[in-house]
């Protein structure tokens, strides 16, 4: 087995079950091929080259497994074990670190522009720090890749909040673990995150043409609805703006460091 393993964190993409922030403005099924777009787009770009790393399939439900191999056929897959986000990737890393895998690392399945370049540059962070992490603009990350097994970096982290990234980065300073930081990305969650992103978008839309319609529709929404509150308040109407996170690890004489 190749020294360093990526596991991909992928959701069976059915309507009411993914996106479902997205799903208010897209309705389900627009927002469940969304998913799938997003997904096979990862994971193509984020296939190893030459055996440089190893990768695994971790999806969710368990039940899904026949179509998740008609999905993505000849990948290895691993059901997700746990009650929540941290458990699951815990469980997978633990999986992973078991089966012999040097560093690995762990990715979601809604953002498009990692790559194989951004995994490579995780691994080659662990050289000189204990965990790489891949801030997301809305507070969480997008990757996280850990030399060895640290189980406790999961825990008390109450996830799908803005505070993620903080209190993971906090966690890691109070067990004494160095942390490299890597590019900020958009991982796609809202109408405004698709509005932010439609030009780097625009490529994997015009493969789906019905899905960028609907897509298009929901923008023009969005911005009808920022004219009326121009109209109503007098200033200028605003898209969410990605959270500032402050990434001194407290208690810890270590800092994290950003690429």
């Amino acid at each position: 087995m190749p020294s360093g393993l990526l596991l991909v964190f992928l959701r069976q993409p059915r309507a009411g079950a993914v996106k479902t922030r997205l799903a208010a403005g897209l309705g389900g099924e627009a927002a469940a091929e969304l998913y799938r777009a997003l997904a096979e787009e990862e994971v193509r770009r984020t296939a190893p080259r030459g055996g440089e790393f190893g990768r695994l399939l971790c999806f969710t439900p368990s039940e899904a497994r026949t179509e998740i191999e008609a999905w993505f056929p000849g990948e290895e897959l691993l059901p997700q074990e746990g009650p929540d986000l941290g458990a699951r990737m815990a469980r997978a890393m633990d999986q992973a670190f078991r089966r012999g895998a040097g560093p690995v690392a762990v990715i979601g399945s809604d953002v498009p522009w990692v790559s194989r370049e951004t995994v490579l540059e995780a691994f080659r962070a662990l050289d000189e720090h204990d965990v790489a992490l891949g801030p997301a603009r809305d507070g969480g990350y997008y990757l996280l890749a850990l030399a060895r097994p640290e189980p406790r970096l999961f825990d008390g982290i109450a996830w799908s909040t803005p505070s993620v990234l903080s209190a993971t980065v906090e966690r890691a300073g109070g067990l004494g673990l160095a942390v490299r930081l890597l590019e900020p990305l958009t991982d796609v969650d809202t109408i405004e995150d698709l509005e932010a992103e439609r030009e780097r978008l625009r490529p994997l839309l015009d493969a789906r043409p019905a899905l960028r319609d609907v897509i298009a529709a929901a923008l023009v929404a969005l911005r009808a609805r920022g004219v009326d509150q121009r109209g109503k308040v007098g200033g200028r109407a605003r898209l969410r703006q990605p959270s500032t996170v402050d990434s001194r690890q407290g208690g810890s004489t270590r800092r994290a460091r950003r690429s």
